[in-house]
Formats: C-alpha cells, sequence, structure tokens
C-alpha cells in the first residue's frame, strides 16, 4: 500500500511539474491598438453634429451623442478635431428613437419595454477613399415597465450612445 501511495505522489508531481514547464514556456501576448490609422498620412478629424431627425425625441440626447463620439476621438486617436476639411469626416444623424413592449407577464400586461436608437453615419476617409461608408448603427435596451422612462431615459440613452459611437470608432479606425 505504502508503494503505491509513493507512486501515485510521485506520479501527480511529475504531471505537476509537466504543467508548470508547459505554462511557463506558452506565452500569450494581445497587444490591442486602439486604432489602425497611419499617422503620417492622416492626422485629422471632421465631426460634424448631428441633428435628430427622429420623430420622437429627448432633448438631452443630441448634446449626449454629439459629445461621446467627439469624446471617443479624442480619447482614444492622436488625431486632432477640426470643424472642417479633415482627413476624416464623420456625419449623419440620429434617425430613430423609440420605444415598444418586449415582453408580456403572465397577467397580460407589458413587463419590460425595449428602447431603441439608430444613427446613419456618413463616413469620408479623404486619404483612402475605398474606405468611405455609409452604414447605419443601431444599439437597444430594456427596462422594467414598473420605472417610468423619465426615471431611466437618461442612463439608457448613454449607455446606447457608448454603444454606438463604440460601434462607429470600431467602423472607421479601428478595423478590427
Amino acid at each position: 500500500m505504502d508503494s503505491r501511495r509513493t507512486k501515485h505522489h510521485i506520479l501527480r508531481t511529475a504531471i505537476m511539474l509537466l504543467l508548470v514547464m508547459m505554462t511557463a514556456s506558452c506565452k500569450v501576448s494581445y497587444k490591442f491598438n486602439q486604432s489602425s490609422i497611419d499617422y503620417t498620412k492622416t492626422k485629422t478629424i471632421t465631426i460634424v453634429d448631428f441633428p435628430i431627425r427622429s420623430s420622437y425625441v429627448w432633448g438631452p440626447m443630441q448634446t449626449i451623442f454629439n459629445n461621446e463620439l467627439k469624446d471617443q476621438f479624442a480619447n482614444h486617436t492622436k488625431l486632432s478635431l477640426v470643424k472642417r476639411n479633415g482627413d476624416l469626416k464623420i456625419e449623419g444623424e440620429i434617425t430613430q428613437y423609440s420605444q415598444r413592449n418586449k415582453s408580456v407577464s403572465s397577467e397580460g400586461y407589458s413587463a419590460q419595454t425595449e428602447l431603441s436608437m439608430t444613427v446613419n453615419v456618413r463616413f469620408t476617409n479623404n486619404v483612402n477613399h475605398k474606405e468611405d461608408f455609409e452604414r447605419q448603427f443601431t444599439s437597444t435596451t430594456s427596462y422594467e415597465t414598473t420605472q417610468s422612462l423619465a426615471s431611466v431615459q437618461e442612463e439608457l440613452v448613454t449607455q446606447m450612445v457608448k454603444d454606438i459611437t463604440d460601434q462607429i470608432f470600431n467602423a472607421t479606425v479601428a478595423n478590427w
């Protein structure tokens, strides 16, 4: 029995040693460069304020969106924001802001409401026009119907704006 215990201990030690050596010899390295901009050619960006073209409007949404989009590029690139004639240009409009019943409770009443926001974006790369596009970006979020929209609107709009501006950033300069 003692010899069996010793063999088991040696085998367990050998396996542990093998695992330690394998993990020590394997190195996974990730390097995330937040953008793939060639700063020798691309130095400026023009971001035109996006107006609201939706039939349903919440006033502060436009300012929240425009500020977040500009902050996204200011914080994650070395591009200088210029009023016109940028090497890159982003313009568009907030085309849809709506809410709808998402789920129904067992009593037949609305349990959750889905809030949705869509933005149309026109991107122009004056250094490489092959990258130009016009595309829509959408984000949705939900809230319990027991809450009023007025009590959660700012938080939910801010979340959707962050999601959409991340999508725009990734589509325009992240290229991953």
